[in-house]
């Protein structure tokens, strides 16, 4: 394994992530659609707060889809940096703690909205329904890019959930035009195929024009490319960037580099305890590869066994113990 270490700027979404056991009639009295990601109102929020009040013991941990992808790099020794907006509030504080304890750079601004939460419904199929109240994350603007940051990464990482907020995306916009002009690769996590349907033009246009790695499921690709065959949607996307992925369940992924692709097979159990994550640390797998000079199968070996880690647990990240075991493990180049 090559010895360099690159380094990862994230900008993305801080939530205090709720994490509540529930049963499918719960989301049925709740008017939740199973497997889901949304966005929801105050009023929606308070609800859901009353809600798992009535579940038994609730956990609570620091996440967001990006923030989920460094803080895993972070705990494999990457050298990460994380964009974002926290309230000036007591969950903002604990945040910006977490983060430091776990060896993430923070460059996170406050806002007097809210710190964001993210309340994610298990059902007993280990589907994840989430309920996202953004917050503090919507004041997040073009002001707040630490520009010198940015180019000093080797990779800048985002999702499509900052398509949802205006000020977000041109955010985002402004890092990439950075990046693009100091040779930092840029890492596209598409995230929710929800934002694909509201986006797909724009997601076209940004895999084509910006980006050199691009991560999406198989729902996600096939709303992107009407089809619904990951093989094929691999295929064209890796026709509009340079490193095209598609993770397809249970049956692995697909990655497409410079149109030639490869199959990665799956590398966890048949039946997940839960996939909150899965697609957050398969990407930090597929960067960390990057990061130590792997090649790109290597790369999507590495993601694959990470996200095959991930989804024996509850919730979205390791625990600092699992994170030393996994770091011992893959430095022993097992690869080769």
């Amino acid at each position: 394994m090559a010895s360099k270490t690159g380094k990862v700027y994230g900008i993305g979404n801080p939530l205090i992530d709720v994490i509540v056991n529930v049963d499918d009639e719960d989301l049925e009295k709740l008017g939740l659609y199973k497997g889901t990601m949304n966005l929801i109102s105050l009023e929606k929020r308070l609800e859901l707060t009353n809600f798992i009040k009535t579940k038994k013991e609730p956990k609570f941990s620091c996440g967001g889809s990006c923030p989920n992808t460094v803080i895993t790099l972070a705990s494999l020794g990457i050298e990460t940096t994380l964009g974002g907006k926290v309230g000036s509030d007591e969950y903002g504080d604990i945040y910006k703690e977490r983060l430091a304890s776990l060896g993430v750079k923070d460059n996170l601004e406050r806002s007097s909205n809210v710190t964001g939460s993210s309340i994610i419904l298990i059902t007993p199929d280990s589907e994840r329904t989430m309920n996202t109240y953004l917050g503090a994350n919507r004041d997040y603007n073009p002001d707040d890019v630490v520009e010198d940051e940015v180019r000093k990464a080797d990779f800048f990482h985002f999702t499509g959930y900052m398509w949802d907020t205006p000020n977000q995306k041109e955010a985002v916009r402004k890092a990439m035009k950075v990046a693009k002009a100091n040779g930092v690769r840029i890492s596209f996590d598409i995230a929710d195929q929800f934002a694909v349907g509201r986006y797909r033009d724009s997601f076209l246009e940004l895999v084509k024009d910006s980006c050199d790695i691009v991560f999406a499921n198989k729902e996600e690709a096939r709303v992107m490319f009407d089809n619904y065959d990951p093989y094929e949607c691999c295929k064209s996307m890796g026709k509009l960037c340079e490193t095209a992925i598609v993770k397809n369940g249970k049956k692995g992924s697909f990655i497409s580099y410079k149109r030639e692709i490869h199959e990665i097979p799956v590398m966890g159990p048949e039946t997940p305890v839960d996939t909150t994550g899965a697609g957050d640390t398969y990407a930090a797998g597929f960067l960390y590869g990057l990061c130590k000079g792997m090649d790109i199968v290597e790369s999507g070996l590495v993601a694959s066994t990470l996200a095959g880690q991930i989804i024996k647990q509850t919730g979205a990240q390791f625990s600092p113990e699992k994170s030393a075991q996994l770091k011992a493990y893959l430095e022993k180049d097992p690869w080769k």
